[in-house]
């Protein structure tokens, strides 16, 4: 399952390109005990226009958003993870950009510049997260295939930009339209590969809060996280959230591509989804779609009479967090930890919980989320073969000094 650990004493105390070579700095995890945690000696290695991330492939560039950025609840940009499937990533002038709007079912086939997304169209802004399918599948034991991510395939922004609903309806859609699908500027490197083209369901798509966003935290996109347009979807894993998206077209049939047919799919009887994609469901498998509820602690510290205090963060699909829940002793007791500030439903939610160790030694404190539509953190990670949604608790290890 993976845990980080903190030692603490008991005594009181105060333009297109494909990415070159870029240089590294080393740097220790937080981690144990599992496959990520052995692969975690990997260095750090700072990206354009990013902080030092944990580099699990450079090309195509995936990068994992080291811990200590999750202390706060907004992720800078400079520290947000990167993930992308292909390795030629487009460099794309705001002034030349051009998103197409098309397909069968619609009225008029549109074409349209960055600024009149900005100016002909109702700006909405929102804090969501955006989380890796696979964020924690390195913590599975046994271990499975795919990129061996550990707790930082994920980031929160303020996002801004314009309903897709909005732009849709320019478009004039016509009935018998399915799923609205989405393609991108950055391609991979061999002929024949397949696309990364993916869809959404169309009431997903029509949901007042599915964005394209042209700003995130107050700045435009870093090229990394989808200069100079990206989708938006809250509430889903960011397999669906198309960086640099140039072309949007609407379909009267079920998208049938490689990484709508084949990829990012799991048992269907494995998670209870709320969400679901009927359209693309087949036999046992079905998409991934909704975040699952999840908990992250991000740190701890002693106060003054040797009381200790953990932080951390929770965050779900957008059914909002209802509570944390926090054990000191193995899970035979639970107590519930004070939630911070609320940024908005998709947003992290933090955290803090205070308690006096009874012993000095190495301790564990574990972590529980639950959401208002009843679910709550699981004790095990759901055993799937893509290492989809870990969503266990939280094991932070603390080593307590007489």
């Amino acid at each position: 399952m993976g845990s980080s650990r903190t030692t603490v004493s008991r005594r009181p105390t105060a333009r297109r390109t494909v990415l070159a070579a870029l240089g590294a700095a080393g740097t220790a995890l937080l981690a144990s005990g599992s496959t990520w945690a052995r692969a975690a000696a990997q260095m750090l290695e700072a990206l354009p226009g990013k902080r030092a991330l944990r580099r699990l492939t450079h090309r195509p560039p995936n990068y994992e958003t080291p811990l200590e950025y999750f202390r706060s609840v907004l992720t800078p940009n400079e520290a947000f993870f990167v993930r992308y499937h292909h390795a030629v990533i487009p460099q794309i002038e705001a002034a030349e950009f051009r998103l197409e709007v098309v397909g069968a079912a619609l009225e008029r086939p549109l074409t349209l510049t960055l600024a009149q997304l900005r100016a002909e169209f109702p700006p909405v802004e929102l804090v969501a997260v955006c989380q890796c399918s696979g964020n924690r599948r390195g913590l599975f034991e046994p271990p499975v295939p795919g990129l061996q991510w550990g707790h930082g395939a994920m980031g929160n922004a303020r996002w801004r930009g314009v309903r897709l609903a909005d732009v849709l309806a320019r478009a004039g859609l016509r009935s018998g339209a399915v799923e609205i699908a989405f393609d991108a500027a950055d391609a991979a490197p061999l002929e024949g590969a397949p696309d990364y083209i993916k869809s959404l369901p169309l009431g997903k798509a029509l949901h007042p809060d599915t964005l394209l966003a042209y700003e995130m935290n107050g700045a435009p996109l870093p090229e990394l996280n989808g200069h100079p347009l990206r989708l938006v979807v809250p509430g889903w894993t960011a397999t669906y959230w198309i960086k640099h998206v140039t072309r949007i077209e609407v379909l009267n049939t079920p998208a049938s591509g490689f990484w709508m047919a084949g990829a990012y799919r799991m048992p269907r009887a494995a998670f209870p989804l709320l969400e679901r994609f009927p359209s693309q469901e087949s036999g046992e498998r079905a998409p991934v779609t909704e975040i699952a509820v999840n908990s992250l602690i991000t740190g701890s510290e002693i106060l003054p009479g040797g009381r200790m205090r953990v932080r951390g963060i929770a965050w779900d699909a957008g059914h909002g967090i209802d509570r944390v829940d926090v054990s000191a002793d193995g899970g035979r007791s639970w107590q519930r930890a004070e939630l911070g500030d609320d940024l908005g439903r998709y947003s992290f939610r933090p955290w803090l919980f205070e308690w006096a160790p009874v012993a000095a030694g190495a301790q564990e404190v574990w972590s529980r989320a639950s959401n208002r539509a009843g679910q709550t953190q699981v004790e095990q990670p759901i055993a799937n073969p893509s290492g989809y949604q870990h969503n266990a608790f939280h094991r932070h290890r603390i080593e307590v000094k007489s």
